[in-house]
């Protein structure tokens, strides 16, 4: 089976001339916080001598036979890099049989007359004529599909296909073949969600769909009792896939079940809140909450693909909406960009794409995933003291605006945006919550703060006496 994601893989750009590989190629790459590596400059380097140079006195069969050198040099590398293939790279077997055990590859689409356009005079040796341009495009384009594990026309959507997200208007119906590889599928989802779209999915999977599963709605899903009768109740082997069909706490308590049942199978998330499709279901993390605390028991375990269809969102009440935007604000605030502004399918993508690029350069959250945590330390707190009967959108307001207090930075977008409301809980009920936080050392917490929009702090200790007063501020006298 093809790779899944470029989570322990080099992430390689394949595609024809003008695609836009070395312009796209570095942006992805500082995103993933991988070195970014050109194929033809390391040509060059290794030989002294420019491309052209290289096919004017040389000839192309030399040029390939570096190239293929270099391509198996980069690929075997024990430090994954971003690395750009020249247009041509892909008809060496040798290269091709190298990016399938040890790359993901993403084809970057071009239409033939805007490549031209890209690279007419600029001196390429197989870009000066036009004819001989769209016949080498037709000749390489299924050398480009043989290789390519996913494909993208846009930096984000090559992260996004790096991290196994697919993100589409309607992909709900291609779940069949959306579901990586040909195994049985085991359906879970609440009792609500399955009314609405149930028999939907079903349909999709088709012949693959081996059993149904229901969990409890909300919060009281992620519970020790639902996930031992999920153990109990599923039926398939190690060649199934569990799909998990809801909000955030089924996709969380689905995952954890996937986890840890058969020491591990795969799983696919199909998030149905704004909340899911943005944050929850996107990274691998899973989880169920304890009395002491939320998300305190859980495991890492990295979804064999994430299918966000912003379709699903139109049936959500306009209450779960806005539970979702503190996402949306939070990652806004995180980017330095108001993504609350955008089209909520655009929201979904550029949110999407964002934690992705984060969850890949830390997949196991030991330090710049962190932020990710932004407002959560004072969310997870407030939740825990009501009960887990707050709102997670709710908590997280609450949460940003105590974060941002804390940062000296401007609250209003928070305040405009979610217009959050200070909260009827324990205070020191919130408080204790607050010090077993998971960013928690030694009873201390570890905040993640905003030096600007866009710039994050993480690992922030503050003395106590400021924290807890950052926290009673959201808690009603």
């Amino acid at each position: 089976m093809a790779p899944l994601n470029a989570l322990d893989r080099h992430l390689a750009l394949v595609g024809f001339m003008g695609a836009g590989k070395s312009t796209l190629g570095p942006v992805v790459a500082e995103r993933l916080g991988r070195p970014f590596v050109s194929l033809d400059t390391v040509v060059e380097e290794r030989t002294g001598h420019s491309i052209a140079e290289i096919f004017a006195t040389r000839g192309e069969a030399e040029f390939r036979a570096h190239e293929e050198d270099a391509a198996a040099d980069l690929l075997s590398s024990s430090e994954l890099v971003v690395l750009e293939l020249g247009g041509g790279a892909v008809g060496s077997e040798a290269t091709r049989r190298a990016l399938s055990e040890r790359a993901f590859a993403v084809l970057l689409d071009v239409d033939v007359d805007e490549a031209w356009r890209r690279v007419e005079g600029t001196g390429r040796p197989l870009a000066s004529e036009r004819e001989r341009f769209r016949v080498l495009h037709v000749e390489r384009n299924a050398l480009y599909t043989e290789v390519a594990d996913g494909r993208a026309c846009d930096a984000d959507g090559i992260v996004l296909a790096a991290a196994g997200v697919h993100v589409q208007l309607g992909a709900i119906d291609l779940l069949g073949a959306l579901v990586p590889g040909e195994g049985p599928v085991e359906l879970v989802s609440d009792r609500h969600v399955a009314g609405i779209y149930g028999v939907q999915a079903q349909i999709a999977l088709g012949t693959r769909l081996l059993a149904t599963h229901d969990v409890p709605q909300g919060e009281s899903a992620k519970a020790g009792a639902v996930l031992e009768q999920l153990w109990r109740d599923l039926r398939g082997d190690r060649s199934g896939t569990i799909v998990a069909l809801g909000g955030g706490t089924t996709t969380d308590v689905g995952g954890l079940a996937a986890a840890t049942y058969l020491r591990g199978v795969p799983w696919v998330p199909v998030p149905t809140t704004l909340v899911g499709q943005v944050d929850a279901a996107i990274g691998g993390k899973t989880a169920i909450d304890v009395p002491t605390g939320k998300n305190l028991v859980g495991a890492f375990h990295w979804p064999a693909r994430v299918v966000a269809d912003p379709a699903l969102l139109e049936t959500l009440p306009r209450s779960e909406v806005r539970n979702g935007l503190a996402e949306v604000v939070k990652t806004g605030l995180l980017v330095g960009e108001p993504l609350w502004e955008l089209p909520l399918p655009e929201q979904v993508r550029r949110c999407a794409a964002f934690k992705s690029a984060v969850c890949l350069r830390d997949p196991y959250d030991r330090g710049h995933r962190n932020q990710l945590n932004l407002g959560h330390t004072f969310a997870h707190a407030l939740e825990t003291a009501a009960g887990y009967e707050l709102s997670h959108g709710e908590a997280v307001a609450l949460g940003l605006l105590a974060a941002l207090r804390l940062s000296g930075q401007d609250t209003k977008a928070v305040e405009e945006v979610l217009s959050p409301e200070r909260v009827r809980v324990d205070r020191e009920v919130a408080w204790r919550a607050l010090a077993r936080d998971k960013k928690s050392e030694r009873g201390r917490p570890r905040l993640v703060l905003l030096d600007a929009p866009g710039r994050p702090r993480i690992g922030v200790e503050l003395p106590a006496a400021e924290v807890r007063a950052a926290l009673d501020a959201l808690i009603v006298d």
